[in-house]
């Protein structure tokens, strides 16, 4: 089966990731806060995370991922003409991530720019690049999540420690004479704004857990299949669902009330953590690495969270 749509135009032709060396287990965090293994596990799913030291920023970590696709790709550095990068975790806002990442990566005067919609970042960055190549604005587009949401955390804070960690996820997009990325369904609930928040520069982040959890089970399985329904796919012929990865709970609600029964359900989150922007190329880069989701299959991403924002398609494993 493929994703209908009447004008053909792009397609992802590779993936790549990485994550700091250094793995935080429950057990770790419960040597410094009030909670164990199993509470973990029941709430989130998480039973380790990656978190990046000092003078590792999101920066180093989208280089190792861009890098990787940009390999994995078969293309060069002279070949990319468009740099996005998707981050909620800079820790200055000025210069831009994108403009870095390509000048370190040997990327000659790309178009270069940040999205910021937190955890959906990486689908609305995917989807600008799809409407960038089928618009002609450019041929060759990295796209990369990446967040050290450890900068940002209060570690004796057990309702956001246990939860957060650092990555990093990136895709190439190229040209195609079939669609390989669908439409996308994207929107936002503002009046849940500050369920998912850092007030100022001196704060950490904080998170309504109850209420995240409630529009995430809620409102969220509609939307999916709203991507099935535009890319003319039937849930039952994704090979692989891909969602944020915020919490295993979630991941396993939205996936049943979906029926996308003959799917593989990325459940990166338990050892990776939630990686905001970088969850869904890192969790999808893992498991075509693993060799878990077939090159031509369909893949459905669905990426939520801080805003409350949320965007997702279809796209075509490379």
């Amino acid at each position: 089966m493929k994703i209908s749509q009447s004008v053909p135009g792009a397609r992802i032709l590779a993936f790549g990731h990485y994550q700091p060396s250094q793995v935080v287990t429950n057990d770790d965090l419960s040597a410094t806060m009030a909670t164990d293994d199993a509470w973990i596990q029941s709430r989130v799913g998480i039973k380790e995370r990656r978190i990046a030291p000092d003078g590792e920023s999101e920066i180093d970590l989208a280089v190792q991922a861009g890098g990787k696709a940009l390999a994995n790709s078969g293309l060069s550095a002279d070949d990319i003409d468009l740099v996005i990068v998707a981050t909620c975790t800079l820790e200055t806002q000025i210069p831009n991530a994108a403009g870095r990442v390509a000048t370190r990566l040997g990327i000659d005067s790309p178009g270069a720019f940040d999205v910021n919609t937190a955890c959906s970042g990486f689908c609305y960055a995917l989807a600008v690049a799809n409407d960038a190549i089928r618009a002609g604005s450019a041929t060759h587009v990295l796209v990369v999540g990446t967040e050290k949401l450890s900068q940002w955390i209060d570690w004796t804070d057990r309702a956001t420690a246990v939860i957060f960690a650092d990555g990093a996820g990136a895709a190439v997009v190229g040209p195609s004479d079939t669609p390989g990325i669908g439409p996308v369904v994207w929107g936002s609930a503002g009046d849940k704004y500050d369920a998912i928040i850092i007030k100022d520069r001196d704060s950490f982040l904080h998170q309504e857990g109850q209420t995240v959890f409630r529009w995430a089970t809620t409102a969220l399985h509609p939307v999916a299949r709203e991507i099935c329904d535009r890319a003319g796919v039937d849930p039952a012929d994704l090979a692989a669902f891909v969602p944020h990865q915020a919490n295993l709970r979630i991941i396993e609600t939205i996936a049943r009330k979906l029926g996308a029964d003959n799917a593989v359900i990325a459940k990166d989150i338990v050892l990776a953590g939630n990686t905001s922007a970088a969850s869904i190329p890192l969790a999808l880069s893992r498991m075509i690495e693993r060799g878990e989701v077939p090159s031509g299959g369909l893949a459905l991403l669905l990426g939520f969270g801080a805003g409350l924002t949320y965007a997702g398609q279809i796209i075509e494993i490379p």
